[in-house]
């Protein structure tokens, strides 16, 4: 978390507190949050934020317990008027010698909380402060999920348990979705805000998406409806990374090597089967659109294209003419599936009729797996002329399993026969 959402996440947490406090009009009401109300308070936030928890120790919640603390010095006093009528501040000093700092003395029990303390209708003055305290550490707590206007969003945090009990909760899920929503109101939402957002709700959105309640072919506009996020080629690699293997932090990079030590053989393939040229002279943009060409014939489905497509990889790549218009031919196309138009400056990748985002040209090297991602965030399926390549990429790039049903002849042919070339 970024040191300004930490700073107003501190204050605001604080503020509320002193202000639970002050609103009791007893003759307690100008007392501050206690040590115990304080350490349930940091034990709460960095429950409900992973990303604040201090790696390596056993009290995660030090910082926050600090901080929380330091800030409550910086609290300023209310004005008391004397019997001669001047008034008299409370100092800060005075609180720190009343709310000793030592942290290693904070155990679980500063935490405990008495839910019944009435006992035939009789306390000591001992247990009434306590129950004073406790009651005001109670209101503290729920302050994080009665109000969670008051706490900014959060990072991006690789370590963040996505399947807490927490986070199944379907109003925590609502929150996490409500606050996603009002970072997209901002010009410039901060990508890993909105990337630890994604992780917290991820079990919801897969629910909705994943539904048959959703048309395929209106799936594309109401997810991105709901998340404008998928507009950005980074959200939807790193919802493919949540999908597949959330535990793997390196899994995007491992993805990328896995593409090009397959490229690299489909080269050889390719040349092989005399479907491709040796790439002499072609710098690497030229040879990623030469093999995205190639591969629909490399991995041959049984079904054709559709009649107005001119062959298979139009379901992948589409290379404008001269003036050719990418609106125009997005209206006429006959296909649906997630699809890259190549400019001479840049990449359009659209779904359907809907252009979704652009990159430089030269990533257009990583575009087949910008289409994965797209059909697996998505949740879509794949075109039956181009079924059995994305089936060969799905499991031998991806390294995810599909099913038996999915094991089609061509498939299993298209299979043993790389497998047969590669040595395998």
């Amino acid at each position: 978390m970024s040191k300004e959402l930490r700073c107003r996440l501190i204050r605001n947490t604080m503020t509320s507190m002193t202000a639970i406090l002050r609103a009791k009009g007893d003759g307690e009401s100008h007392r501050y949050p206690s040590k115990p109300e304080i350490t349930a308070m940091a034990k709460r936030i960095v429950q409900y934020y992973p990303m604040l928890q201090d790696q390596g120790i056993k009290n995660t919640w030090v910082t926050v317990y600090t901080q929380l603390n330091k800030r409550l010095q910086n609290v300023r006093s209310p004005q008391k008027a004397t019997p001669d009528g001047r008034h008299s501040k409370s100092s800060a000093k005075r609180r720190r010698l009343d709310q000793p700092s030592d942290v290693e003395e904070m155990d679980s029990s500063d935490s405990t909380i008495i839910l019944d303390l009435s006992t035939e209708g009789r306390s000591s003055p001992e247990s009434a402060s306590k129950t004073s305290e406790l009651e005001g550490k109670r209101k503290a707590q729920n302050l994080l999920e009665e109000e969670p206007s008051t706490l900014p969003s959060p990072k991006t945090n690789k370590h963040a348990d996505i399947n807490s009990p927490d986070t199944h909760c379907p109003a925590t899920l609502a929150k996490h979705y409500k606050t996603l929503q009002t970072l997209f109101k901002r010009k410039n939402p901060n990508h890993q805000d909105v990337s630890q957002l994604l992780d917290l709700e991820f079990s919801a959105r897969r629910a909705f998406i994943d539904s048959n309640t959703i048309r395929e072919e209106d799936r594309h506009k109401k997810v991105l409806e709901a998340y404008p996020c998928f507009k950005d080629i980074g959200h939807v690699m790193e919802e493919l990374h949540r999908i597949l293997d959330k535990e793997n932090a390196n899994f995007i990079n491992e993805l990328k090597g896995r593409w090009q030590d397959f490229c690299q053989k489909v080269q050889f393939f390719g040349v092989w089967k005399k479907t491709l040229k040796p790439p002499m002279g072609m710098d690497k943009a030229e040879q990623a659109l030469e093999i995205l060409r190639v591969l629909p014939s490399l991995f041959p489905s049984t079904s054709a294209p559709p009649k107005r497509a001119r062959d298979a990889s139009e379901a992948l790549v589409h290379v404008l003419e001269d003036q050719e218009d990418p609106n125009t031919y997005l209206m006429k196309r006959p296909l649906s599936c997630p699809v890259l138009i190549v400019s001479p400056s840049s990449c359009i990748l659209a779904v359907g009729d809907v252009p979704i985002t652009t990159f430089p040209k030269d990533l257009v090297t990583e575009g087949a797996l910008y289409l994965m991602a797209y059909y697996y965030t998505l949740h879509l399926t794949y075109p039956k002329c181009v079924a059995t390549l994305l089936s060969v990429i799905q499991t031998e790039v991806l390294l995810d399993k599909i099913h038996e049903r999915d094991l089609t002849s061509s498939y299993k042919k298209s299979m043993a026969e790389w497998n047969a070339f590669i040595g395998q």
